[in-house]
């Protein structure tokens, strides 16, 4: 049954399937992180795309993490694509105002997260 409530669940602006992990095609991305992504989706106003959702603890990214997997494995995180800077701070900015705990900036895209410790903001 929760399988089918997890089929029927939509979203606004994402299909469950943009998050599948890239390497092994499984996703656990939690309901509560898309309907915040969503919600940050419309408060920037431009087009997210997504380059990494869920990773599986296999995904090759996650396999090497010395400390073990990431936000990524735990369905609570997102990287959006991005192409200037003007799109990185009206991503991080509504990051921010929306109480998303952890921000990583990099040329090409931004990661969020919901982790539940400190706040962290980090570049690559």
């Amino acid at each position: 049954c929760s399988e089918d409530r997890i089929q029927e669940m939509t979203f606004k602006y994402f299909t469950r399937q943009e998050f599948d992990c890239q390497e092994t095609g499984e996703n656990e991305m939690e309901d509560e992180f898309i309907h915040a992504l969503d919600a940050l989706r419309h408060e920037c106003g431009i087009p997210f795309r997504i380059t990494s959702g869920f990773r599986s603890e296999k995904h090759s990214l996650e396999a090497k993490k010395s400390s073990g997997p990431g936000q990524h494995a735990r369905g609570i995180a997102a990287d959006i694509a991005v192409t200037n800077g003007s799109e990185r701070f009206i991503i991080v900015s509504n990051a921010i105002k929306l109480g998303f705990s952890g921000i990583g900036i990099h040329k090409s895209f931004i990661h969020v997260d919901t982790r539940t410790t400190v706040p962290v903001l980090w570049v690559y």
